[in-house]
């Protein structure tokens, strides 16, 4: 076989799309306190925008609790506001320099609700994943068209590239399956 044409690039592509999916649905709010919940929370300080993570200890102490321990006092207001202005619905309560954020339980439409999220995030994860496959697919036929592989390369490169797409999306469903059981316990 060729050397021209590397299909660990793609494999390593898609499962970059694999990690953002599992980042991006670590932030969904289920019954249970996750430190990730504030990944996409940012804070104006020291005139950037900061993840709370870099402006506090985040830890989760209890099932249904978030502790924010802040280490610049005046930091404890801004991350406050920040939490409020949020998507979480989360009321943050200070305490000193910490920030508590009590999780409450979710309501039956509330889960549905994250239940259609979740699904929007996993059809994103799969189209990202057959993107790579396209991106692959045209690479693909540009080298076969410059004669830098052969017909039987071609197919075998189409073939190998199809399998990683399909045990790809196998694994999307698989986390998705995980997180609906996940948000649907009560």
């Amino acid at each position: 076989m060729s050397s021209e044409f590397n299909e660990k690039n793609y494999s390593v592509k898609m499962d970059k799309s694999i990690q953002s999916f599992k980042k991006d649905i670590s932030t969904l709010r289920t019954g249970r306190a996750n430190a990730n919940m504030l990944d996409t929370i940012k804070i104006d300080v020291y005139g950037q925008l900061m993840p709370v993570d870099q402006l506090a200890t985040v830890s989760v102490p209890e099932a249904r609790l978030i502790s924010i321990q802040v280490w610049d006092k005046s930091n404890t207001q801004l991350i406050e506001s920040a939490i409020q202005k949020s998507e979480l619905g989360i009321n943050p309560q200070l305490d000193g320099q910490t920030v508590r954020l009590r999780i409450p339980d979710l309501t039956e439409d509330r889960r549905k609700d994250l239940i259609k999220i979740l699904k929007n995030m996993g059809e994103k994860g799969k189209v990202s994943i057959r993107n790579v496959r396209r991106e692959a697919n045209e690479d693909l036929k540009k080298k076969l068209k410059n004669k830098s592989i052969s017909e039987d390369e071609n197919k075998t490169f189409e073939k190998s590239i199809q399998k990683l797409t399909d045990t790809n999306i196998e694994n999307i469903e698989k986390i998705l399956i995980e997180k609906e059981k996940e948000i649907s316990q009560i």
